[in-house]
């Protein structure tokens, strides 16, 4: 592609890669839907057996009457799990509140006995903090945990004898939980989530974990459904005998009704929050990571798809540049699978292949609009001196279609048409004009069909160029056979002029092959594409030297096409201009072409 349409093309794509930019929040939706694909095609569905999950559901309400139940029930529920061997016991159930006082007591005084409960805490924001998004967490609190006005804990004397922990969610701007916060700094000090204190009293080196994640903010790695888990209802633990030995127990809603307790994951539509517990629980235990790649990876992405775009656009051919690109979106959806299912890696490339089709469309617009401007002005350069094949041609080249003026080999043909002024005095106006524009009918088709680039018409004579505009290999052949099947296409001419008119009329044909100054030669009110210079002088005077019917070329012209045509040295001529003689070949007859 010629210099000028790369810049143009270039900086056509400059808008393009600042939209692709400004669209990554716009198009997070989709972002979203495939991290949560990748997330439920590769769960594993194993290692979550360390933890049980005790519910409070319809069945244990029904049995131990409507919410909220006497806390004399979670009294005797943590002394029948520290009986059945658990190694930690949290609670997804707030006790903010006063209840009976005796019931207080005994649940206090059951508190007291052991190290291994946490009962849960929530942070209060500023205003309705509801949405955690990598772009604005990044931008505000690059190493800290993300900042609360203040925590509700449960009552000062559960909260003196257990260890306490947020319960707080994370979920993203489409309500999905993706995220949790490790920690929340709140006025009270830095508190860690119900996950991470489980983990930590379940044997887990939590700090290396913390330290492992800017904000303390950690992307959920959803392993286990809901039904994946271990259950038991509250009730069945309260009148059996579980066996639990060592094992972690997570305690929460899974009744019906609970609605505050209800919340959506990538790998389900509706769960109960206390398996989002678990879920992260079990991530902490086997250290389950996702990474997810920065917003500089997507950046980078996005400008490697645009300049992707720009290069296959405007080197290939449009069928092969729509494989290609649909092609390279494929392969881009399929490596990033496989990084995430591999290696634990998600990378954005929502954004990435939206540049990369949105780049395609930009550049195949700008490709069809100069492809356009480009073919009509060389239809206007040049419709009529070249056939329209080689219009289409020229446009669709990469040559450089130099108009200026530039020095280039050409081949070189004259034509003079003898005979015609004693023909024109028997016929009409009318039929000199019809029999002028019927030899040059003859004249151009044999021209354009051998690449040919009709310089001009002169009265009964014609200049013809080879080799220009479009490069034009072997153009000595051409230009000799041009002449050689014009002089075949006269023969019938000169036979219906002699029978109906009496007059002889024949054509003298003169080549010459050499460099020459061709381009748009003129003044500013008339222009012309022509070819000016000493060989074009001498193809014109090996005409004025042919006889009837007879095409004689230069040595040039002979040396180069010799292979191809029978040939006859006609021995030297003196030419006016000329120091030394001009050695001329009559052109006998066609051999062979050399494709």
């Amino acid at each position: 592609m010629k210099r000028k349409l790369w810049i143009a093309a270039v900086t056509g794509n400059i808008p393009t890669l600042l939209i692709c930019f400004l669209l990554i929040s716009a198009l997070s939706v989709w972002n979203n839907a495939l991290y949560d694909f990748n997330m439920k095609s590769t769960m594993s569905h194993e290692n979550g057996h360390d933890i049980v999950v005790v519910g409070i559901d319809d069945e244990s309400l029904k049995e131990l009457g409507a919410w909220p139940w006497d806390r004399k029930v979670f009294a005797e529920l943590i002394e029948k799990l520290e009986q059945a061997g658990a190694k930690a016991i949290a609670f997804d159930v707030m006790f903010n509140e006063k209840s009976n006082p005796e019931s207080d007591k005994a649940l206090e005084s059951t508190l007291g006995k052991y190290k291994n409960v946490i009962f849960p805490a929530q942070a209060v924001f500023e205003g309705r903090f509801n949405s955690f998004d990598n772009t604005s967490m990044a931008l505000h609190l690059p190493d800290q945990p993300i900042q609360a006005k203040g925590l509700t804990t449960s009552l000062p004397e559960f909260y003196k004898l257990t260890h306490n922990a947020h319960i707080n969610a994370a979920p993203s701007n489409d309500g999905v939980i993706r995220n949790t916060f490790l920690q929340i700094q709140t006025p009270e000090g830095t508190i860690d989530s119900l996950a991470v204190k489980t983990a930590e009293l379940a044997g887990v080196d939590v700090k290396k974990a913390l330290d492992s994640y800017p904000n303390k903010k950690m992307e959920i790695r959803y392993d286990m459904l809901s039904s994946d888990f271990d259950y038991m209802p509250v009730s069945k633990i309260l009148s059996g005998t579980p066996k639990l030995k060592d094992r972690i127990v997570i305690v929460g809603f899974t009744a019906t009704g609970f609605e505050n307790d209800d919340g959506v994951t990538p790998i389900e539509k509706r769960t109960k929050l206390v398996y989002v517990h678990a879920n992260i629980v079990n991530q902490l235990l086997y250290d389950n990571k996702i990474n997810t790649a920065g917003l500089g990876i997507t950046y980078a992405l996005i400008a490697l798809m645009i300049a992707f775009a720009l290069i296959v656009t405007w080197t290939l051919k449009p069928t092969i540049s729509v494989s290609t690109v649909f092609a390279a979106a494929v392969l881009l959806l399929i490596v990033q699978y496989w990084l995430y299912s591999s290696q634990d890696l998600f990378i954005n490339t929502v954004n990435p292949i939206t540049a990369l089709l949105l780049a395609f469309l930009v550049n195949i617009s700008i490709k069809t609009y100069f492809e356009t401007k480009q073919k009509n002005y060389i239809t206007k350069q040049f419709g009529r001196y070249i056939s329209p094949e080689l219009v289409k041609e020229i446009a669709k080249s990469d040559q450089e279609i130099k108009l200026g003026g530039t020095s280039k080999e050409l081949t070189v043909l004259f034509l003079d048409v003898r005979g015609f002024t004693p023909l024109s005095e028997k016929l009409t106006p009318e039929e000199v004009v019809g029999f002028l524009n019927m030899m040059f009918d003859l004249i151009t088709e044999k021209a354009l069909v051998n690449h040919g680039t009709i310089d001009k018409f002169i009265g009964d004579a014609a200049m013809i160029l080879f080799n220009a505009p479009l490069d034009v290999k072997h153009h000595e052949y051409y230009a000799v056979k041009t002449a050689y099947e014009i002089q075949k296409g006269m023969e019938k001419v000169r036979a219906d002029v002699q029978d109906k008119y009496g007059v002889t009329i024949a054509v003298g044909i003169g080549i010459n092959t050499g460099q020459v100054v061709v381009g748009n030669i003129g003044s500013y009110l008339r222009v012309d594409y022509t070819a000016i210079g000493d060989n074009v002088n001498t193809a014109a005077r090996i005409e004025s030297n042919t006889e009837p019917n007879q095409v004689l070329v230069s040595e040039a012209t002979y040396e180069r096409t010799l292979q191809y045509f029978e040939y006859n040295c006609i021995g030297e001529k003196m030419m006016k201009g000329k120091s030394v003689p001009v050695k001329l070949y009559e052109v006998l007859g066609h051999l062979k072409s050399p494709e």
